[in-house]
């Protein structure tokens, strides 16, 4: 087991994950670094992140700067020889990528240099990617353009949303990182320069992006609403309110009517985009909870059919 003192920064589940596997490994985490803690839901419940909660679980202390690039010095404090980080959600500020003997290193869900940023698994389904993976890098100023240290690969398939394509690459990652940590405590570790003819970016989704666009073809479409399954979630407005698309399936079903509009398909629901429909099995509307598509034909919805979306 090393010796070499250890700081993770994390906020996330897929950061959790990544702490645990150090965890594991017994290696000597001394520190942990993660978002300040936030008020959820409707009552505001002050809630811990993951990543806090396993870190308490393990008697290691916690550090949540608001701003890292102004209030580091905790870090520092910690004497690391080695930052690791994983969706920690605030930029490192040049202080700390510095001061580490072993350096920073970043295990990111993305086969860099694809999809930098901040969502790059909900992008690599919205922009229609067939592949990604997990790449473990080392640090720069830049966001996720320091040398690539290894590389694991992952399919995507027509089926996975954003939560499916997250939980397989969960195990990825870890056995990743498990077989990469060696090299990087000893020092010896290889890496490659990124190509920068080759950049892509999957930055973090905003409020619009959440709103289908209809405009879109009937694949960039299913596309956008199953990158952002569970959460944040694709909506559309019927009737001035709010529809959260929480599971869609591709059709073989052509029709003639306008996009947007809502159609029956079997006991389940139907959005007609450029001519094909999207089947809709389950949906939120706006200040009620999620249901199957085929209770809220049989209730508030008997009546949608030609109905339309924007």
């Amino acid at each position: 087991m090393s010796s070499a003192r250890i700081v993770f920064m994390g906020t996330p589940e897929f950061g959790c994950a990544i702490l645990q596997e150090l965890i594991d490994e017994g290696l000597n985490v001394v520190g942990v670094v993660c978002q300040p803690d936030k008020l959820v839901g409707r009552k505001q419940i002050l809630t811990f992140p993951v990543v806090k909660q396993k870190a308490l679980e393990h008697d290691i202390p916690v550090l949540q700067p608001i701003k890292i690039r102004n209030d580091y010095q905790g870090v520092l404090d910690l004497k690391p020889d080695l930052i690791v980080t994983c969706a920690y959600g605030q930029i490192i500020p040049k202080e700390l990528l510095d001061y580490p003997a072993l350096g920073c290193i970043n295990v990111h869900a993305s086969l860099l240099p694809a999809l930098r940023g901040g969502a790059p698994i909900q992008h690599a389904i919205i922009d229609g990617y067939d592949k990604t993976g997990i790449t473990i890098m080392e640090m720069s100023v830049r966001m996720d353009a320091g040398n690539i240290i290894s590389q694991a690969s992952c399919e995507i398939t027509e089926e996975d949303t954003y939560g499916s394509l997250h939980d397989k690459l969960i195990p990825i990652a870890c056995e990743l990182l498990r077989n990469t940590m060696p090299s990087i405590l000893k020092g010896d570790h290889a890496s490659i320069e990124q190509n920068e003819a080759e950049v892509t970016f999957g930055y973090n989704i905003s409020k619009e992006e959440e709103h289908l666009d209809l405009n879109k073809t009937y694949e960039e479409a299913y596309d956008q609403i199953r990158g952002l399954i569970p959460v944040p979630c694709c909506y559309v407005m019927v009737d001035g309110k709010k529809v959260k698309l929480w599971k869609v399936s591709k059709t073989d079903i052509n029709c003639n009517k306008e996009t947007g509009t809502i159609v029956n398909v079997e006991k389940d629901l139907g959005l007609v985009i450029d001519g094909k429909v999207i089947r809709i099995l389950e949906l939120q509307l706006e200040g009620k909870q999620k249901m199957s598509a085929r209770d809220f034909r049989n209730g508030a919805g008997r009546n949608w059919e030609g109905k339309k979306a924007e």
